[in-house]
């Protein structure tokens, strides 16, 4: 079907004239005609009845006319479509370190699914320049929107082979004197601790380290127990997590951007899968 044989039959049903049909199509009158008798035959039916006057318009021509501007419209909209496409939303997304592998990969591929034209660059945590953070709700700042993604609990976390290995949860009088490895920078390190403190435990501090990614390296070699979220423990073959028979310890990692750009169209779109959940 010629888009051009439409376009002049459209023409010609709208001012029910050949000539004034020509002129808003920029064609002569006798090239409009010859579109108009082609298109008669490749459908088969008359569309208009000529005289001197101008055109009658069939009963197929009030048929085929919603049609034919529905083809048109949509035959408009294919360039703004692919070039809508190839313009790239860019975006660079800081992320926590030591947060649910899974989990930020399965973000980011919602994301991607949802806006192809994104084009994410991942950088650190406090790198520079970031128009979105993944990371945890302590980090938010007054000026920023915070959109919860997931959670993760706090496990004890014990080599396989390891006498609390078996147990489907723990007791903080059943920590007493085990070795430690002590995060100093986790807040659930700390409230453990003073928990063992407060009840009159002692705690053989035997490492430390920065990050949890760290703690659970520590722990693998044998080196003691220690506190870890579930999402740094995935994918760990040679460690137990079992859970503590207490006031549930967890950490919550969202979506954080500063409000006055969260209507950037790139950021809109993060936002809009963040809010999906």
């Amino acid at each position: 079907m010629d888009l051009r044989r439409l376009r002049a039959f459209v023409a010609v049903f709208e001012t029910g004239n050949m000539t004034a049909a020509a002129e808003r199509c920029f064609v002569t009158q006798p090239s409009l005609s010859s579109a108009i008798k082609q298109l008669e035959q490749e459908l088969g039916t008359e569309l208009f009845i000529r005289h001197k006057r101008g055109v009658d318009l069939t009963d197929s021509a009030h048929q085929l006319y919603p049609l034919a501007r529905q083809v048109l419209a949509q035959a408009e909209q294919l360039p703004k479509l692919f070039q809508s496409r190839q313009r790239r939303l860019k975006l660079g997304v800081a992320n926590f370190h030591d947060i649910s592998p899974s989990q930020l990969a399965g973000f980011l591929r919602r994301a991607q699914q949802a806006e192809p034209r994104l084009e994410l660059s991942l950088m650190d945590h406090d790198a520079p320049g970031w128009d979105a953070r993944i990371t945890l709700d302590v980090f938010k700042r007054p000026q920023d929107l915070f959109l919860p993604l997931w959670e993760e609990d706090y496990r004890l976390c014990v080599p396989n082979d390891h006498a609390l290995a078996e147990q489907e949860s723990v007791s903080i009088a059943q920590l007493d004197d085990y070795p430690f490895i002590e995060c100093a920078a986790c807040e659930a390190h700390q409230q453990t601790l003073s928990l063992l403190a407060s009840a009159g435990f002692s705690v053989d501090l035997v490492a430390k380290a920065t990050h949890k990614t760290q703690v659970r390296h520590l722990v693998e070699a044998g080196v003691g127990i220690s506190f870890l979220p579930s999402g740094v423990l995935e994918g760990s073959r040679v460690l137990k997590a079992v859970p503590l028979a207490a006031p549930r310890m967890f950490r919550r990692i969202g979506l954080c951007v500063e409000a006055d750009r969260a209507d950037s169209e790139a950021l809109s779109a993060l936002l809009a899968v963040a809010r999906q959940g």
